[in-house]
């Protein structure tokens, strides 16, 4: 705890945060703050907690934790961002440490838990990446966009590739369950497969390598293919970056007529997702496989590619229109 912290009661703070936002959002709204953090009171009984000047990166992790016990993936995402903005509001009243908000991780959902119309889809999705081939050539954000669309792998099988699963003769990258090394994949062995990305992306691959990727290992003598400066890149970077790359104001105007001086999800201290616009990693997946099968991909391809069985990709990853739909079946079709 620093001696800089002024003490606040978990009550007091709760009741404060309340105060503070009561005028500034739907009564629906509230009473969804309310409930939330009175889970987050319940926590902090059980755990003697009295005073939110001793909270710290291990406490939230166990408060998470405990949540994820008692409700589902998606209820948790939307409740953690409750927790976030009560933190960055104590932080501003020095009872927490500032930045202890960022240490709120939400854990990766499940296939398909976002609607179905929550996607990036192709008109976007190519946009973005010749904004971002334009200004941002062969960056992190470039080169990890265009392989999570190109591809529509999850964020999880992106963050485990190394340099030697980058096998540019082939035009491919090669993905590997390595869980003892910290990068398992969602379905274990049975994810394991190579991708193929084609010449275009592959030479972005290759630029990237050659000018941008910061040379590093992780903490398992690893050679990650995506990094930062600390070593392999955390799901956690990855999914900022697409936030942050799906921003329309990355390039052009907000269409939201939001003043970037004062929009939450831009600036020093930004939160990304809070652009109406900005797509998760999810949403990024769920647009390149509705974009194969809008392609005529064979669905059975797809699934393998992107490794989601086929009841999966169809329930929870397929956002043709009915329409689309018809316009792809029609091709197999005789004319009379």
């Amino acid at each position: 705890m620093s001696d800089d912290l002024k003490p606040l009661s978990p009550d007091e703070g709760v009741e404060r945060f309340l105060e503070h936002r009561k005028p500034s959002i739907r009564e629906s709204s509230y009473r969804n703050a309310v409930t939330r953090l009175n889970h987050f009171l319940e926590w902090c009984r059980e755990n003697d907690v009295e005073d939110l000047n001793d909270l710290d990166g291990r406490d939230v992790a166990d408060f998470v934790a405990w949540r994820r016990s008692q409700v589902a993936p998606i209820t948790l995402q939307k409740q953690l961002s409750t927790i976030r903005v009560a933190l960055r509001y104590w932080a501003d009243l020095e009872a927490v440490e500032q930045g202890l908000a960022e240490k709120v991780h939400t854990p990766e959902l499940p296939d398909g838990a976002e609607s179905k119309d929550v996607q990036l889809p192709e008109d976007r999705a190519n946009q973005v990446l010749r904004e971002l081939g334009r200004y941002e050539y062969a960056s992190r954000r470039h080169t990890s966009l265009a392989l999570l669309w190109r591809t529509g792998m999850r964020t999880g099988a992106l963050r485990s590739l190394d340099l030697e699963d980058f096998h540019p003769d082939d035009n491919a990258v090669e993905l590997v369950h390595r869980p003892e090394t910290g990068t398992p994949l969602k379905n274990g062995e049975h994810g394991e497969r190579w991708v193929y990305l084609g010449p275009r992306w592959t030479e972005v691959v290759e630029e990237y390598l050659a000018a941008n990727r910061p040379e590093t290992t992780d903490e398992h003598r690893r050679q990650p293919l995506i990094t930062t400066r600390y070593g392999r890149a955390s799901g956690t970077t990855l999914q900022k970056d697409v936030y942050r790359a799906t921003r329309p104001c990355e390039y052009r105007d907000c269409p939201h007529d939001r003043d970037p001086e004062t929009c939450e999800a831009v600036g020093q201290d930004d939160v990304p997702s809070k652009c109406p616009s900005s797509r998760s990693p999810h949403a990024v997946r769920r647009g390149a496989i509705t974009h194969h099968l809008n392609r005529e991909v064979p669905p059975e391809t797809v699934s393998e590619r992107a490794d989601v069985s086929l009841e999966t990709l169809y329930r929870h990853y397929d956002a043709r229109t009915e329409r689309e739909k018809m316009n792809v079946r029609k091709q197999h079709l005789p004319e009379k």
